[in-house]
């Protein structure tokens, strides 16, 4: 296979299906669950990942993270469920970052008691705070970075220098920042999960997630994946493969408008306090710029005390109030009635997640479009 260096080369071509019968220019679709076994060199089952559509989305999304190999699933959450269960057992113990996505959370806390799985969340993202966690039985250590919803940096680097010293797998949630901004693997971490639904996806209508690695790990949690059956279906690996062409171009303009709408809201006299690595104020920007491309599409903010956050989401006409995030279209939340109320109101304050706080996820439109959704929407809730 031909070794493309650009981004955007990659992301268009890479992993591509050839069509051998009409010579269309884009991969074909193959929707069939049921292959021959005899005489084949491959037995392809959907629940194995390797259809023809699974292994071509596999292939392009290990190229963009500079990985050997590469799984999609059929949620962020299934790669991330699967990949943790396929590296812990009971009696090891897992270190994660105090800020990570609530549904992840959730997940530990709910079912890693079951497992006979330890895990500790850090008090804040050190990596003295890591270090300061690991246990005798430790066998993982999971970052996001940057995290849902706060923005948090974490410095890959020396998460990943403190893994291998104690020799332990890392894992980290790639989402927010996806391999356009930042490439872990080439900053020294073993694993890198996404939920494919946000970036890499990008347009709001598919739910997937990818797990990317050495074929080693790959191999490890696909062991673990043919089990729990967290395959993506055919139609899904086609649209997320179509989604990824666009990836680099996207990214680049989400990245450009976030900056812009975080400088412009740090300086809104209504706005309390703005959540972005871009800005010098982030207390982790210079970690930011050394491990990041760019700074990403997403960033969070508070209103000033007394003006009503679900109020101000009403009175927005283009930004949309909506579950997920990073599609091409501005939309927004409180994560503490959506993406993290699953976590309770204590451990939302252990993290800084006020009630007031609202993740914007800063779309491809015009800027001047959005900061006047955003204008509008201020002068209703002050009048």
């Amino acid at each position: 296979m031909t070794k493309y260096k650009g981004l955007n080369t990659i992301c268009t071509h890479v992993g591509e299906i050839k069509d051998t019968q009409f010579g269309g220019a884009i991969s074909p679709i193959f929707m069939t669950s049921s292959y021959p076994f005899m005489d084949v060199d491959v037995k392809r089952y959907p629940r194995y990942f390797n259809t023809p559509n699974q292994e071509s989305v596999a292939i392009k999304i290990a190229a963009l993270e500079h990985a050997e190999a590469a799984m999609p699933f059929a949620s962020g959450m299934a790669a991330i469920s699967t990949t943790l269960l396929a590296f812990l057992q009971q009696g090891d113990h897992v270190v994660f970052q105090n800020e990570i996505y609530g549904g992840a959370f959730n997940f530990v806390v709910e079912e890693f008691d079951k497992f006979g799985i330890e895990y500790t969340f850090t008090k804040g993202v050190a990596v003295t705070d890591f270090e300061s966690e690991i246990k005798e039985n430790t066998k993982v250590i999971y970052i996001e970075t940057p995290s849902n919803p706060l923005l948090s940096i974490t410095d890959v680097v020396a998460v990943a220098d403190l893994a291998k010293k104690h020799g332990l797998i890392s894992m980290i949630d790639n989402t927010f920042a996806s391999p356009v901004n930042q490439i872990p693997i080439d900053l020294g971490i073993d694993i890198v999960l996404h939920s494919a639904t946000k970036y890499l996806g990008g347009h709001s209508d598919i739910c997937a997630g990818a797990v990317a690695s050495t074929n080693e790990n790959i191999n490890i949690i696909f062991q673990k994946a043919k089990n729990l059956g967290g395959n993506m279906s055919d139609f899904m690996c086609y649209l997320l493969e179509r989604s990824i062409k666009t990836l680099g171009l996207r990214v680049k303009q989400h990245n450009v408008n976030a900056l812009a709408m975080a400088e412009y809201l740090e300086d809104h006299k209504a706005i309390k306090k703005v959540y972005y690595p871009g800005l010098a104020s982030h207390p982790n920007h210079s970690i930011a710029k050394a491990q990041m491309k760019g700074f990403g599409g997403m960033l969070s903010f508070e209103l000033n005390d007394g003006l009503d956050a679900v109020a101000f989401q009403k009175a927005l006409t283009m930004i949309k109030p909506s579950l997920s995030l990073a599609g091409v279209e501005s939309t927004i939340l409180l994560p503490a009635v959506t993406s993290h109320a699953l976590m309770g109101a204590e451990a939302r304050k252990e993290q800084g997640i006020s009630d007031n706080l609202l993740r914007f996820s800063v779309g491809i439109e015009e800027l001047e479009d959005i900061i006047a959704d955003i204008e509008q929407a201020v002068d209703q809730i002050t009048k």
